[in-house]
């Protein structure tokens, strides 16, 4: 049928119809068939997931979706109807191919984990939590981002591009967090274990606003690219905060 629609404007109804022994009034009533309930609000829905995916710059999974589906537009459905919707929308997917990280010698520091798995302060200011993310610019073209997140709300505090993964886009980072929640209380910095958290001109500027360096053997994973602050902190859903955003 729907190849008998395609070729409509190319041969006569009739002729295709001969070839591909469909009847005629088989035919006229398939096109004629008005789409079921059901089609009419898969259709809306799908309008909602495009603009939810845009807006989400392309970066988003099933659950973020329920989430603001719900708080955003009052529509509540299930992730498998959502990943149903989302097949079959043939939706491009986010590049995977990742950049080498370049890994240098660093400085012997103590490398003591003051975090210990402890992922739930109390209030704000009492741990902050780092890392680099990469952003891809084009073909085989990249820069580095790093971010720093307050663990209590998961709200990204600081962050910082720059196409060099170095000591300065670290301590860069460090200060515009710094100058943004002027801590007065010590508090503790966590980060994985990489060459830039443990150079001399970061353990430095961590010593001179009472941080408390902590290190993890496996790198902290967090979720930032250069639409963080206006996705992450004020659109994205975290599970962390029952699905609230970080702000």
């Amino acid at each position: 049928m729907k190849a008998i629609y395609r070729l409509r404007f190319e041969h006569t109804t009739v002729m295709l119809c001969r070839v591909l022994h469909v009847n005629r009034s088989t035919y006229y009533n398939f096109i004629n068939k008005r789409p079921s309930k059901r089609e009419v609000e898969n259709q809306r829905l799908r309008k909602l997931l495009l603009e939810i995916y845009m807006k989400a710059k392309k970066r988003i999974g099933t659950r973020a979706f329920k989430i603001i589906l719900l708080r955003d537009y009052g529509v509540n459905i299930s992730e498998g109807r959502i990943l149903r919707l989302l097949k079959s929308m043939t939706l491009p997917k986010m590049s995977t191919i990742k950049p080498c990280f370049k890994s240098n010698k660093s400085p012997v520091f103590s490398s003591d984990n003051l975090l210990k798995q402890e992922f739930n302060p109390n209030s704000p200011n009492q741990v902050w939590t780092t890392d680099f993310t990469y952003i891809s610019i084009g073909a085989k073209r990249h820069v580095y981002l790093c971010a720093i997140l307050d663990l209590y709300s998961r709200k990204c505090i600081a962050w910082k591009v720059s196409d060099r993964i170095d000591a300065k886009l670290t301590c860069d980072t460090l200060e515009i967090a710094i100058n943004k929640r002027k801590p007065k209380e010590p508090i503790i910095f966590h980060s994985d274990q990489g060459s830039q958290f443990k150079s001399a001109s970061f353990r430095k500027l961590l010593d001179e606003h009472q941080l408390l360096a902590s290190y993890s053997i496996q790198e902290v994973q967090l979720s930032c690219f250069e639409y963080i602050e206006q996705f992450y902190n004020n659109y994205n859903p975290h599970s962390a905060n029952n699905g609230l955003t970080p702000n």
